[in-house]
């Protein structure tokens, strides 16, 4: 498919993808029986077969990315996560912060918040929890520049031990989202003394949390298997064990669906739902999402995408429209900012919007002294993603229409994370981010100097400036405009070309009760047996 794309006149490339959400080739599957799939996946789901171990399987179209939870910036590994971490505060579905390891909280200056932590809490191996923990996680992730969650919390200055489960959190200046950072990817708390003693080497093998789950096992690109933790401090888990499936092939996802293999199927391709929901015992739960899908261009000095009028003509070369009707069905919503409704500082001029001209494409590049086009490589998920293989193979063909010969390297989520980590990517990549602060601070934390190094190379002192008042002004009214600001700006210079939202699509077992959540979370807890 991918070498057809790139000969393709545009035109015929957007009848195939509309032909493709409305037929889907992967309907022709061939499934297994559903004794023969549950035999396959090793589990059974739901109900547990004649044990009567209550099981919830979920598949996913990648696996986990590691259990450092400082060195990832993976929503859909959070989403894992959240059932064998807890953080001090965590959101509910409707994003209210709510107590979680910290049971309250106060405001003792500008710098400094203290909060008292919840007591007789012990992790999975049986270390109690306390102020230490707290100390060793966020210091850990305050400080080290090398960790990919660094930049959202080198806020913290230091942890301050007042007791055993008192802390005082000290920040370098004074910081209007804090809670927001504490409830999010990063901030689960990890067992101090554990990771002292046996090494860090040993946690990534045997992590330990404080959640309602524990790690069994995982099989890297396989499967990931928690059991429920019986000492766990809250509310009683109300599933035996877990299971979270890696199946990168949207047709081997929804087989497993169909057939009784898995209990919720992530990131369900359009022209799948209507076969879902016209199969007994599944159905479909679409909801919106704060994730965006953007490409990043290098602005590094000697490259072609170093030239504006370069990033423009690949941005106006691109109908994000017609990916959005076509390969999504409708699924989502166009978009020039990361930073979506809902979210604190939105600019709602550059939302549901469009600068598609690929005649002025063509200008752009001649104008930039390329009459007869350009090369670029061009880096994207396969699987990762809804539809993100379809979705790269159409903006190739788009920019093909303007002159823009677009070398496509899709890659599995691994290798992609891989090249992604060691920022080697070339000219473009495609990737797409949610915003689990629901803040602007982190929609733009690639895109300061000090972040953009290596991976874009963006740099603008105006961007940095407003960035870093930003972060610390506590006039909420000022700082949405400086967020606001910030976004006009990205949107002229285009080191991120943002294309549009995305909604969420799931396939899920007539057996249990699950509904999406905004933040894409997967807490076992919330999903229960009908």
């Amino acid at each position: 498919m991918k070498k057809r794309l790139a000969g393709m006149g545009l035109a015929a490339v957007l009848a195939l993808s509309a032909a493709l959400v409305g037929c889907s080739s992967q309907s022709s599957t061939t499934t297994p029986a559903p004794k023969q799939q549950e035999a396959a996946s090793g589990t059974a789901p739901a109900s547990g077969g004649n044990s009567g171990e209550k099981v919830l399987t979920i598949a996913s179209g990648n696996d986990i990315v590691s259990f450092d939870i400082h060195d990832h910036n993976n929503t859909s590994t959070e989403a894992v996560h959240v059932n064998m971490f807890n953080y001090l505060v965590k959101k509910d579905r409707n994003q209210k912060v709510q107590p979680d390891l910290a049971t309250s909280w106060e405001i003792v200056n500008d710098k400094t918040w203290r909060f008292k932590l919840r007591e007789g809490v012990t992790f999975h191996n049986g270390d109690p929890f306390t102020a230490d923990d707290v100390k060793f996680t966020l210091e850990r992730v305050a400080k080290d520049q090398k960790l990919l969650e660094y930049g959202n919390y080198k806020q913290i200055q230091e942890v301050k031990v007042v007791d055993p489960h008192t802390i005082e959190i000290v920040t370098n200046e004074s910081e209007p989202v804090l809670l927001n950072r504490l409830s999010r990817l990063g901030s689960g708390m990890l067992p101090s003394k554990y990771i002292k003693e046996k090494g860090w080497d040993e946690f990534l093998k045997n992590p330990v949390g404080t959640g309602p789950y524990k790690f069994e096992k995982w099989e890297r690109d396989d499967r990931l298997i928690m059991v429920k933790n019986d000492q766990y401090f809250g509310d009683k888990p109300k599933w035996d064990k877990l299971v979270f499936r890696a199946i990168p092939e949207d047709a081997t996802r929804v087989a497993e669906l169909l057939t009784g293999g898995v209990d919720i199927a992530v990131n369900i391709p359009p022209s799948d739902l209507e076969r879902i929901d016209s199969n007994e015992g599944t159905h479909t739960a679409t909801g919106p999402t704060q994730r965006v899908m953007q490409l990043t261009l290098r602005m590094t000095p000697g490259t072609v995408t170093e030239n504006p009028k370069v990033r423009e003509a690949i941005d106006l070369a691109i109908d994000e429209k017609a990916i959005v009707d076509s390969i999504l069905a409708g699924g989502g919503t166009p978009t020039r900012t990361r930073v979506t409704p809902g979210n604190f500082g939105a600019e709602p001029s550059l939302y549901n919007t469009s600068l598609y001209d690929p005649e002025r494409a063509k200008q752009l590049l001649a104008e930039a002294g390329y009459p007869n086009g350009i090369d670029i490589n061009f880096s994207a998920t396969s699987g990762r993603y809804l539809k993100d293989k379809e979705t790269a193979e159409l903006i190739q063909a788009m920019l093909a229409e303007v002159g823009i010969r677009a070398k496509l390297d899709l890659m599995e989520w691994s290798k992609f994370n891989e090249t992604y980590k060691a920022k080697k990517f070339g000219e473009m990549f495609m990737i797409s981010y949610a915003n689990s602060m629901f803040d602007g601070s982190l929609a733009f934390d690639r895109l300061t100097t000090e972040r953009a190094k290596g991976e874009s190379d963006y740099s603008n002192p105006e961007v940095d400036k407003l960035l870093k008042e930003a972060e610390k002004n506590m006039n909420l009214e000022e700082r949405a405009k400086q967020y606001q600001q910030v976004q006009k700006i990205v949107a002229e210079e285009r080191p991120h070309i943002y294309m549009y939202q995305m909604n969420a699509n799931y396939g899920v077992s007539d057996k249990i009760n699950f509904e999406p959540r905004l933040d894409e979370m997967l807490f076992a807890d919330e999903i229960t047996l009908k």
